[in-house]
């Protein structure tokens, strides 16, 4: 198999419990050997069938918030997991001991599955793009890649609010665009999308435009309630014609609870509008 030229790490802090989807997340991680899957957890994996591209770090959400403050040298509020989605653009510099031998960090959420990402992640893409996402609108929470340089690392800094974000007690969706999804999908300019906080989306477009930065924006994940996918020995399939990077559960694992645990996970298995089957 061909190789990505860059290597890419990413990080995923992860606690509470394990999901019925996390199985699949894992499982389709073998199949993108080109990247490194980063788990920050205090949840004991040994009972999971990992490939050799998951990486298990220990440490408790306590350790964690404690690295947090150290680390950003700002007022943080960092009081439960899922407020650390706000803290992702600057996983660069918090967890940076982690991601010395990387040249692209990133963050991706458990809820995917994963198709070929070096079919839509290629040397070219990584050669010459700053920070790369599977949208063409916003900057997606589920998988975006940052350029592991100190630019790039810190480039959250130069978003206006990010002190703000950082010390609020609730999580804003900074990540993306503070919940301004809808504007962006219609194609506004980010200077007409209104935030009480500027989102790392709105950042980037305007970094962007400023030639600081080169952002790779393409739409080729699938998300919501679509329907027809296939998934087939590393390959997410659609209406048997197209095929995407992943697919994003956002609907699905609200309304799919599976009657069984899933433990050894066939090499097909279907996604409809109301389940997961074999």
């Amino acid at each position: 198999m061909q190789r990505v030229k860059k290597k890419v790490g990413f990080i995923i802090p992860y606690f509470g419990s394990f999901k019925w989807y996390v199985n699949f997340f894992l499982h389709t991680c073998k199949y993108n050997l080109d990247f490194d899957f980063i788990f920050i957890t205090d949840l004991d994996f040994a009972t999971k069938d990992l490939g050799k591209n998951i990486i298990v770090i220990k440490k408790s959400f306590e350790e964690v918030r404690q690295l947090v403050a150290k680390k950003l040298k700002v007022p943080v509020n960092l009081e439960y997991p899922y407020k650390i989605c706000d803290f992702r653009p600057a996983f660069g510099v918090i967890f940076r001991e982690f991601l010395k031998s990387y040249d692209f960090w990133g963050h991706i959420d458990e809820d995917v599955i994963l198709g070929r990402l070096k079919r839509f992640i290629t040397p070219k893409v990584l050669e010459e793009y700053d920070v790369i996402t599977l949208r063409h609108d916003y900057l997606v929470g589920c998988f975006t890649l940052y350029r592991n340089i100190p630019k790039i690392n810190r480039l959250y800094t130069k978003n206006r609010d990010y002190k703000r974000v950082f010390s609020h007690p609730y999580n804003l969706g900074f990540d993306e665009t503070n919940f301004h999804f809808s504007e962006f999908a219609d194609g506004w300019h980010y200077s007409a999308v209104q935030s009480d906080y500027e989102s790392m989306t709105h950042l980037v477009k305007r970094m962007e435009e400023q030639k600081y930065i080169k952002v790779y924006f393409n739409f080729c994940m699938l998300e919501d309630l679509p329907g027809r996918i296939k998934w087939h020995k590393g390959k997410v399939i659609f209406k048997n014609k197209y095929e995407a990077s992943l697919y994003h559960m956002i609907q699905l694992k609200k309304i799919f609870t599976p009657a069984r645990t899933f433990k050894k996970i066939s090499d097909t298995f279907y996604i409809s509008r109301k389940m997961l089957y074999f």
